[in-house]
């Protein structure tokens, strides 16, 4: 816990009995109230749908609210635009923070910057330095955007909005995909920020993070505040039962070990390689199993699933689907062969999000969908679309909703869902939890189950390694590109994985 608890200080930012009501009809939030205190961690919580990231983008000035109060140091504001948010002070890290991938690491953390100096290469990078400093974070400044990792680059959003000297900073889910010492650099930054009285709202599914960084946290459900209280009145118990109300998971404890036993090879990758990424690796999935890869962030695990898939052209090597070699490295080519990826960024990678859900999940099929493969019969596509709404639970008001209103673990059904319906056998789940809440995950876990239990096989990418002790029943451990150990779930726990994983 902090040693920093709420103090006496009058509130820098208060929203007071907010709603929120899209003219879908979604009522997102429902009189939602809380008061950010300069100098304090406040923890935001709740299932996915429960209303945070309207919440977030209303305080940050991207959505307006339909009723209620926002107000900074005390005065009210009708903030319309993020420029106006950050102007006042208000900086916002949001989870796909936008970034200009042609740019340098110096150009994006001072973008849109105006001061009185004209542009000075040399003082920005002496202002870069001295950001990272604090941060106790080395990076370069003339790397480009498109050479970072997936956590360099939020890590670069972070320096970003450091650099506005913001007095109140909101951080949406900003470790999800940080390696662990991108996370302790992160919270040691925080508190340093904190203890100089900068006001952070912290939005995040790590609970652990949430107990350990906060002063006061609310807890959303269903739009509405279910607690607002100091984060030392409170455990994770009671953050569980109020985030998914009486609905605890007991379904993560088992493992599929338990499920039956498995099939045929339906995947065989023999040597596969990617010069400077990974391998050479081999591994087998069977029918009917879920094999995990645990690794780090760096180890290789999100490029081997991509060439896996034939999005990487450089590899080199064979994969098989069942008796079918794949001799044409394309996607297409592993979609006809029964292939299906879950990728890690679902929003860039795995939807269009100003689609209606119906047909996003009619897209990797629409052909199947067509008469005589050309005309597409949207009778059908509704159909499926509909199917898939009522078989996974997604919480939207009809198939016709664009997918960019949905919360993140809606979204994520939607991303399984496209490939439910068609004829895949194998799927690749990259990082399938990240984002996604308790009573989420245990809505994917049982999924995942289904799949095997449906003789399907299942290879699934997570850093969190005690989803994958509860999913899987073989686990892989990936590190440097080299598949380093193969543990039966049964034979391993945390403990090894985590040392086998970091080379200890």
């Amino acid at each position: 816990m902090p040693d920093n608890p709420d103090g006496p200080r009058e509130p820098i930012f208060v929203v007071s009995d907010v709603h929120k009501i899209y003219s879908s009809g979604t009522h997102a939030l429902r009189g939602v109230s809380l008061a950010v205190r300069p100098g304090s961690v406040h923890g935001l919580i709740g299932a996915n749908g429960a209303g945070k990231s309207t919440l977030i983008r209303i305080m940050s000035g991207v959505e307006t609210a339909t009723s209620g109060t926002v107000s900074w140091h005390g005065e009210p504001v009708s903030w319309t635009a993020p420029g106006q948010a950050l102007a006042a002070g208000l900086a916002a890290v949001h989870q796909h923070t936008p970034l200009v991938s042609t740019l340098s690491v110096l150009g994006n953390v001072f973008l849109g910057r105006k001061d009185s100096i004209r542009w000075d290469a040399a003082r920005r990078e002496a202002q870069l330095r001295a950001l990272c400093e604090r941060m106790d974070y080395d990076i370069h400044p003339q790397r480009t955007i498109g050479e970072l990792s997936t956590g360099g680059k939020q890590m670069v959003a972070i320096l970003q909005a450091l650099a506005r000297d913001a007095q109140f900073v909101l951080l949406d889910e900003p470790t999800a995909a940080l390696s662990p010492h991108e996370r302790d650099v992160l919270f040691r930054s925080i508190r340093r920020l904190r203890d100089q009285g900068t006001a952070f709202v912290y939005v995040s599914h790590f609970l652990d993070e949430i107990l350990d960084l906060t002063d006061r946290l609310t807890v959303l459900r269903d739009g509405q505040v279910i607690v607002d209280a100091a984060t030392s009145e409170v455990n994770k118990q009671d953050l569980v039962t109020a985030i998914v109300g009486q609905r605890l998971a007991p379904v993560e404890l088992q493992n599929a070990s338990s499920q039956g036993s498995t099939g045929e090879p339906l995947l065989v990758v023999d040597e596969l390689s990617s010069p400077g990424r990974f391998g050479p690796i081999s591994l087998t999935v069977h029918a009917g199993e879920v094999v995990g890869l645990a690794g780090l962030l760096g180890s290789g695990r999100t490029e081997l699933l991509e060439a896996i898939y034939g999005a990487d052209r450089s590899a080199s090597g064979s994969v098989r689907i069942g008796s079918h070699r794949l001799r044409h490295r394309s996607p297409r080519a592993a979609v006809r062969a029964g292939l299906a990826l879950v990728p890690e960024d679902r929003a860039r990678q795995g939807l269009l999000r100003d689609w209606e859900i119906w047909r996003n999940i009619s897209l990797p099929y629409l052909s199947s969908m067509s008469r005589r493969r050309l005309l597409p019969d949207r009778r059908r596509e509704r159909e499926v679309a509909d199917q898939a709404i009522a078989d996974l639970d997604i919480k939207t008001p009809s198939a016709d909703a664009p997918v960019g209103e949905l919360s993140g673990g809606n979204a994520q059904k939607v991303v399984f869902a496209k490939w439910l319906y068609g004829p895949a056998r194998v799927f690749l789940l990259d990082e399938p939890s990240a984002g996604v809440d308790v009573g989420a995950k245990a809505d994917i876990s049982q999924l995942i189950r289904r799949l095997a239990r449906a003789g399907q096989g299942v290879l699934i990418v997570s850093s969190e390694f005690e989803e994958l002790l509860g999913a899987c029943d073989r686990i892989l451990v990936i590190r440097r590109g080299q598949i380093i150990s193969e543990r039966p779930v049964v034979d391993t726990d945390l403990h090894e994985l985590t040392a086998l994983a970091s080379g200890l």
